[in-house]
């Protein structure tokens, strides 16, 4: 067994050149060593700690193929399957401490960047923005196959992520099968049954496929289309500036790691989500470390469309029982973007609003 670096590897020497290695890993210097610094460090093996963790970043980047990364690192096949095990399982042990929801101070910085976002200083209650991603997979064996399968007829896990203005994940549900709605995904994620966040008086930004909610947990959705008035189509505008971050924060997540969420994942489906977990996790990295990564703008041919304002399926009509809606709340903030603001408070002769 290697127990060093072995740095006459390709790879390695052009890590330790000083070389661009974002190519390679997807990830800067930066990031790379925020990574080490957070991973457990296990002392129970002889393979260093920054060889585990390129492998796994290498594995994730070529599409999760184990041969490829064996003949690159020139380590064999085996141990490049338990290394890539250990590391993303380390990287689920730091998912609470990357992921997680903002804390009461730091509330009143994540509300501004969605006012920001939005234009508008009434998304100052937004502290994030939701919607769900469909990850394809190799199809598991019967009878699990069938629910795995989507409307766009391939096999896929769906990654509900919610994210602030500056695309950080505040929160990630993993591992639904592709069949299962959004809105019935948010009703078993534990942010939804345990009412976890938002705090009361906050709200977040969902589409369509949501539905309109002002408790367990508030969401705010677009009007359907075509919208009754003015007001509505304002603050259907508004609200996708705002929204839209968690759009771009799935594109960016995708750019990075395209082998891995453009294509099927080759691998046994209970690994999935925690690979699809790991990735999450990086992104909140890169995020933090300033590792920017532009959207890519094309789009795969199997990502699914987004339900057109809760038209198909449960979505806007959901929650309309037992008094949850939140339609009411929406109307009150569609008010408030159409209404005058910063206006003199004496009107001159010829001044008109």
């Amino acid at each position: 067994m290697y127990a060093q670096l072995n740095d006459q590897v390709s790879i390695l020497a052009t890590f330790f050149s000083g070389a661009e290695v974002k190519p390679a890993f997807r990830l800067s210097r930066n990031s790379i060593t925020m990574l080490l610094q957070m991973l457990p460090r296990e002392k129970s093996h002889g393979w260093s700690h920054l060889l585990e963790v390129l492998v796994t970043l290498y594995w994730l980047a070529c599409g999760a193929s184990y041969r490829v990364t064996s003949n690159v690192f020139s380590i064999p096949l085996a141990t490049v399957c338990r290394i890539v095990h250990r590391v993303v399982d380390d990287m689920m042990t730091i998912l609470p401490r990357v992921i997680h929801f903002p804390r009461a101070e730091e509330m009143a910085e994540v509300g501004a960047g969605f006012a920001q976002l939005a234009n508008h200083e009434a998304f100052r209650a937004a502290p994030g923005a939701i919607d769900g991603c469909h990850i394809r997979i190799v199809p598991p064996a019967e009878p699990q196959k069938r629910s795995c399968i989507n409307r766009k007829l391939f096999p896929s896990i769906i990654l509900q992520g919610m994210c602030d203005a500056k695309g950080s994940f505040l929160d990630v549900y993993i591992g639904q099968p592709g069949s299962v709605h959004d809105a019935l995904v948010l009703r078993r994620s534990p942010m939804y049954s345990q009412a976890l966040y938002p705090p009361a008086g906050y709200f977040l930004l969902g589409d369509g496929g949501y539905p309109c909610l002002q408790r367990p947990v508030a969401i705010m959705t677009p009007y359907r289309q075509p919208v009754a008035s003015q007001v509505e189509g304002r603050y259907n505008r508004h609200h996708a500036r705002a929204r839209n971050v968690i759009e771009r924060t799935f594109g960016i997540l995708k750019t990075r790691w395209r082998s891995i969420f453009l294509r099927a994942l080759e691998i046994r489906p209970v690994f999935a989500p925690k690979v699809v977990g790991a990735c999450c996790v990086l992104q909140n990295i890169c995020v933090a470390a300033h590792d920017i990564l532009e959207e890519e703008q094309e789009q795969d041919e199997g990502e699914m469309a987004e339900v057109p304002d809760g038209r198909d399926g449960p979505g806007n009509a959901e929650g309309d029982e037992r008094g949850l809606s939140g339609r009411e709340v929406r109307g009150h903030l569609a008010a408030q973007l159409s209404a005058p603001q910063d206006l003199p408070a004496c009107l001159g002769e010829h001044d008109y609003i």
